[in-house]
């Protein structure tokens, strides 16, 4: 006889078992094993939304197998992951096997270590049934807004909709950044660049007009930048004041979800859902060679930023040895987690900051490697000594007129060493200034007035969005990842590059939200639900009443939008594009299928004639000299192919550029990415270049 241990995932299941060893047998339920039936709403509304839970289709044989076992065993510990959803997954295969929910079966790893796991089976506890109810209530609350929303907009705008809490708040957000950027109307305004030399260096250096008479300058137009040109045609350029400071600057704390997801876009192009399924594979066991099954992260769900002493320790050893005392800060840090966070789990880190990157990087898939560099260097980083910059601001007057200039360099790098953050706008870097110091007389080299125009807000990323989420209080770590993919998949949002667009389908559902369900679209109405659930979770608010107080209210909404909208209908305009029909002469429009967008003939069904949706790339084939099309394949990996198809097959995975080859006068092509190389890719022509970093 043994004791077994319920987990979700074979791959948690086999690390822990070599954990766990003889007398343990580890077994996984593949996820949720019950839920709300999928044909029907399965809550029962006149009876305190008593929910209706049966067992999951093509679960059947995972259910025989858990009973089966349960039955040969000693006991049986519930080791799901430690949220919510894992303790409703718990609580549900308890009641299946008919266990003793009160007793202490439920087991928690933080992380999937021998030292996590031996933790968590000391320490065993009852199910958390606040925990519980807060996931039966979200459950709830979602069924009941998707299942009596969604026909509304079937019969309103067309079937197949659906409507959510967070989805439809996400997706107003992107919305109304749209309206944003289409209201916004561009300012004029000039500035005044100069390049300067000194007399103790050749350098050139920039500065900028700043001031003039002493006061803040703005310069509205050409006329006013043309007449400051002329105050300063002849000057002599003085510098009157050089100050040099040292500033600290601090790491970045180490990853909680939010902050992962938006650093794995930003830095790896990654988006929110390939960053959480790699996070998860890393959290729940990877085979390390010479190592075995280890869990390489804690867990990724968090919104907290508090690290173990034992964690620290190991980072000031691995900091001590490397880099050496000097990139130890005087006392270990922390970092001051936010007030509404859960603060129920650590920050994401390595749960063995000795297994490098470099170490474990042939146990690693590409993904696993790059998201395991980035949190083990972010945390590593965290726990290093500031860096110390020197800085430099230099003011040039010139016939009242100041210019400023001013620069940097790393007079100590301290974790800069290792890790620096990423921004989502580009920052120029600043470039050292040469040595300048008062009444110095310098030279000037060239100035300009040079015209700008203000700029609309830009359009959200994944990451942008993921923080404004965050930021309202929209969601919690959980939700982000589904949330994006969720209206992405619906075609509420569509990616244009990295950026997220409203789809005119969006626009139009939003639209009716907002005139008809102010609160589900209202972010700080679905914040304030969110903090009733957290009330749910600490067992200081019903889950009953909290449900009644969203419903009454929502039931009551709806059939108001029923009678306003009686007998009326919405139609979702279809983008045109400029490619004409040739068989009718109409511009085509855009339309979707299952495989995705196509050009279709708007006088349907007069006119049945449909295209597919090319987009060309840079660059000529190298074979025959027509366009390069960008293509998907059946697994949909982009490649590039000739236009001429089928009569040209010439196709590669590499990127074609604007650049020629010096030698044959063909496109050339990036391979291996920003930091790989220029490659041309004709026939008998061997030329390559590797790309700058």
């Amino acid at each position: 006889m043994s004791d077994l241990v319920i987990v979700e995932s074979p791959a948690k299941a086999k690390t822990i078992q070599k954990y766990l060893g003889p007398g343990y047998e580890v077994i996984a339920s593949m996820g949720h094993v019950r839920d709300l039936p999928k044909s029907k709403m399965g809550v029962d509304k006149d009876n305190d939304f008593k929910p209706q839970y049966t067992d999951m289709k093509g679960k059947e044989d995972v259910i025989k197998e858990l009973k089966k076992r349960a039955k040969k065993c000693d006991k049986v510990y519930l080791a799901t992951d430690p949220d919510r959803e894992g303790e409703a997954i718990s609580w549900h295969i308890a009641q299946m096997l008919k266990l003793d929910m009160n007793a202490d079966n439920r087991v928690a790893f933080n992380e999937i270590t021998k030292t996590g796991v031996k933790n968590g089976m000391s320490n065993p506890h009852k199910i958390d049934v606040d925990l519980v109810n807060a996931q039966q209530a979200r459950r709830i609350l979602d069924r009941l807004v998707g299942y009596e929303l969604s026909p509304f907009l079937w019969k309103k705008v067309k079937r197949g909709l659906s409507a959510g809490r967070v989805q439809s708040v996400a997706v107003r957000l992107v919305v109304d950044r749209e309206n944003e950027i289409r209201a916004f109307v561009p300012k004029e305004y000039w500035s005044i660049d100069a390049k300067f030399t000194a007399p103790s260096s050749r350098k050139v250096f920039d500065a900028a007009l700043v001031a003039v008479d002493g006061e803040k300058l703005e310069i509205p137009n050409q006329a006013e930048a043309d007449n400051l040109l002329a105050r300063l045609e002849n000057a002599d350029y003085t510098v009157t004041s050089v100050k040099k400071r040292v500033t600290k600057k601090q790491p970045a704390p180490p990853f909680i979800t939010s902050t992962l997801q938006q650093e794995a876009s930003r830095k790896l192009s990654f988006s929110a859902k390939r960053t959480m399924k790699a996070a998860q594979e890393l959290y729940e066991g990877v085979d390390v060679e010479g190592v075995g099954a280890v869990g390489l992260i804690t867990y990724m769900r968090t919104d907290s930023l508090r690290i173990s002493d034992e964690a620290k320790a190991a980072a000031a050893e691995y900091i001590g040895v490397v880099y050496g005392k000097d990139y130890l800060p005087p006392e270990p840090r922390n970092f001051k987690t936010k007030n509404n966070a859960q603060d129920a789990h650590e920050a994401i880190r390595p749960s063995t900051p000795e297994l490098t990157p470099e170490r474990v990087k042939s146990s690693l898939s590409s993904d696993q490697y790059k998201l395991y560099k980035l949190i083990w260097e972010r945390f590593i980083a965290s726990q290093m000594a500031n860096a110390l910059l020197d800085t430099v601001s230099a003011d040039i007057e010139a016939n009242g007129c100041t210019f400023r200039a001013s620069g940097y360099s790393v007079k100590f790098d301290g974790f800069m060493a290792l890790y620096v953050e990423s921004n989502d706008a580009e920052e120029g870097s600043k470039k050292m200034l040469p040595e300048l110091k008062a009444e110095d007389k310098l030279k000037l080299k060239s100035i300009s007035g040079n015209q700008h125009f203000t700029q609309p807000p830009p359009r959200f990323t994944e990451a942008s969005l993921i923080k404004a989420l965050e930021e309202n209080g929209i969601g919690r770590p959980s939700t982000y990842a589904p949330t994006i993919t969720t209206i992405t998949s619906r075609r509420y949002v569509e990616h244009e590059g990295k950026a997220l667009k409203p789809t005119n389908l969006g626009e139009v559902i939003t639209e009716l939200m907002k005139d008809h369900f102010k609160k589900i679209v209202d972010a700080k109405f679905t914040a304030e639900m969110e903090n009733n659930l957290d009330e749910v979770e600490h067992g200081s608010k019903n889950w009953v009443s909290t449900l009644h107080e969203f419903y009454d209210d929502f039931s009551k909404t709806l059939k108001k939008a029923e009678e306003a909208m009686d007998g009326k209908r919405v139609k979702v305009p279809d983008e045109e594009t400029d490619v004409v029909c040739e068989l009718c002469g109409r511009n085509m429009v855009i339309k979707y299928s299952k495989y995705g967008k196509f050009l279709a003939c708007p006088g349907f069904p007069e006119c049945k004639n449909t295209k597919k949706i090319v987009t060309e790339a840079d660059g000529t084939c190298p074979r025959c000299g027509k366009k390069m099309l960008l293509k998907k394949s059946k697994k949909g990996r982009s490649f590039y192919g000739c236009e001429g198809f089928p009569d040209c097959s010439f196709m590669t995975w590499n990127v074609p550029t604007k650049e020629i080859c010096p030698q044959c006068g063909k496109t050339l092509f990036m391979k291996g990415g920003k930091s790989g190389k220029l490659v041309c890719e004709n026939d008998g022509c061997d030329y390559e270049r590797e790309l700058k970093k």
